[in-house]
């Protein structure tokens, strides 16, 4: 509150100092004199459930880019020019931090956002002046109709200013031990009977498919880890240039190789196929 007041004459060199100039001391000069308009308008959108002191935080932020890019050739006070910077800023945070899920930040969203329950209390007041009775969807097309916004829209955002996000680390109850209500979210993951299973029946096959490979001779093993087992598994061209071997001379070697493996995994029936499915 100790802040000066600066007169025009005094804002407008101030303005031109930092824009011509780069003068920090100008440009902490104007800034600090209309902190205490930041703090003013950041002060009405404490109902929206911030803390003061990050709205306050967020109002500076809007308070600089003002005077970052404000023009005092314009012939406009800094005032009236920051306070739509401030402002923007302000609404920004607030719509970003209302709910985990984003809120769309158009122009008309920001207004609905902002200006809903506002208008929906003045429509309802001038309903019942009359002595109307609005439902619920009268009265959210009315609303679409004054902020000039879809309908959708309107339905879209009374469900987001209904509260805001709730905590499933809220108990279901005022006891102690009351259960959270994330515990009763069913876990989609895999049971514990069906990893064991899991891990037994790829134990299984890892063992199979090493006596599988065992049975082929060194260039056949080479040959299939290189184009199976890797993460980026090799060409045909490039074995063949590694092994002095045409193209189709690898392909056919590894065909032999598969056969190979096939034949010994048929031993154990459907369950390897099974696995393998």
């Amino acid at each position: 509150m100790k802040a000066e007041l600066l007169d025009a004459e005094t804002e407008l060199s101030l303005a031109y100092a930092w824009r011509d100039e780069r003068d920090e001391a100008a440009l902490h000069r104007l800034i600090t004199a209309y902190m205490r308009l930041a703090i003013s308008m950041a002060a009405k959108y404490r109902r929206y459930g911030a803390s003061m002191n990050d709205l306050i935080q967020e109002a500076g932020l809007g308070l600089m880019k003002a005077a970052d890019k404000f023009d005092p050739d314009r012939g406009v006070r800094f005032s009236t020019y920051a306070v739509w910077w401030i402002k923007a800023s302000i609404q920004d945070y607030v719509m970003r931090n209302w709910s985990m899920v984003r809120t769309g930040s158009t122009s008309s969203q920001k207004s609905l956002f902002f200006n809903m329950r506002r208008v929906q209390a003045r429509i309802e007041r001038e309903a019942m002046a009359r002595g109307e009775e609005l439902d619920g969807h009268q009265l959210r097309e009315m609303i679409a109709h004054e902020v000039g916004v879809p309908l959708r829209d309107v339905e879209m955002m009374e469900g987001r200013l209904s509260g805001t996000d709730f905590s499933l680390n809220a108990t279901q109850s005022t006891e102690d031990e009351g259960r959270e209500w994330i515990d009763t979210i069913e876990d989609d993951g895999a049971r514990g009977d069906e990893l064991v299973e899991k891990d037994h029946d790829n134990g299984a096959l890892r063992l199979w498919l090493g006596d599988a490979m065992s049975r082929l001779n060194d260039r056949e093993r080479f040959i299939v880890r290189e184009r199976k087992l890797r993460d980026d598994p090799r060409t045909l061209e490039s074995l063949g240039s590694e092994l002095s071997l045409s193209k189709e001379r690898v392909r056919q070697l590894e065909a032999a190789a598969f056969q190979k493996m096939r034949k010994h995994l048929e031993r154990h029936g459907s369950e390897v196929q099974n696995l393998l499915a």
